[in-house]
């Protein structure tokens, strides 16, 4: 039976229910809206992964290799949303600085974050964050002390770096993702980093065999302890930091 897709957008959640604030952006449908981060004057970061491909068919967003993805901005006042940044490669995870002067958002197929930002003279400006990263940013949260802790994606292999050098490959696979997702080694372990402000790594944690978990798209500590959540796990892992 084929997947359907309920194509909703930016969603509202409380008891009341749920309300959908942006659907639509300059006419297209938001097809594949990702992650998304409130500010303290009420206005909504997301991220639209591709605006071509949806969640089921992530797998030919990867294949085509494509930037596809946004950062959008939604304003509660004026009900209106509003484009950052266009162009960009599957974007993931965004994130606030702790002084709300700027944003980091991940691009999954591209191996980095970068930051946009919010206030001051370089308002608008875009620049890297991170680069060549040991495997694709999924989410990325806040950590308590201001730095950022990011769930990363083993996307990297001999097999995977093989089919994008063939059409014909890419073809077979996106006509049977089943066999995409056997060669894929996303399934097989789990890797987090916590960065500093400036970028650099100040520690990776790493299930390297997936024994507890495997596909980890996002890590959020809270009192001293690191919260794991996996696309292949029906659990939350909870790992305590000072023992690591």
């Amino acid at each position: 039976m084929p997947h359907v897709q309920i194509l909703q957008g930016l969603l509202k959640v409380n008891e009341d229910g749920v309300t959908v604030l942006a659907s639509h952006f300059n006419g297209s449908q938001i097809r594949f809206a990702d992650e998304v981060i409130a500010a303290s004057d009420g206005s909504l970061y997301f991220s639209v992964a591709s605006t071509k491909f949806g969640l089921h068919d992530w797998h030919l967003d990867v294949l085509e290799a494509k930037p596809h993805g946004q950062l959008l901005k939604y304003d509660p006042v004026l009900n209106k949303t509003s484009m950052l940044l266009d162009g960009l490669g599957f974007t993931n995870g965004v994130a606030l600085s702790k002084d709300e002067d700027y944003l980091v958002f991940c691009e999954t197929w591209k191996f980095r974050c970068c930051k946009y930002w919010l206030k001051g003279e370089t308002k608008g400006e875009t620049e890297t964050f991170i680069e060549n990263l040991p495997g694709g940013p999924d989410n990325i949260n806040l950590a308590p002390d201001g730095s950022f802790w990011i769930a990363l994606l083993q996307l990297r292999s001999e097999k995977l770096e093989f089919v994008h050098t063939s059409k014909a490959c890419k073809h077979f696979l996106a006509a049977f993702p089943k066999l995409f997702r056997l060669i894929n080694p996303i399934y097989k372990k789990a890797s987090v980093v916590n960065v500093a402000t400036d970028g650099k790594i100040i520690r990776k944690l790493d299930d390297p065999n997936g024994k507890v978990m495997n596909f980890v798209t996002n890590a959020l500590e809270f009192e001293d302890h690191l919260y794991l959540g996996s696309l292949n796990s029906n659990f939350i892992g909870k790992l305590p930091l000072k023992t690591v």
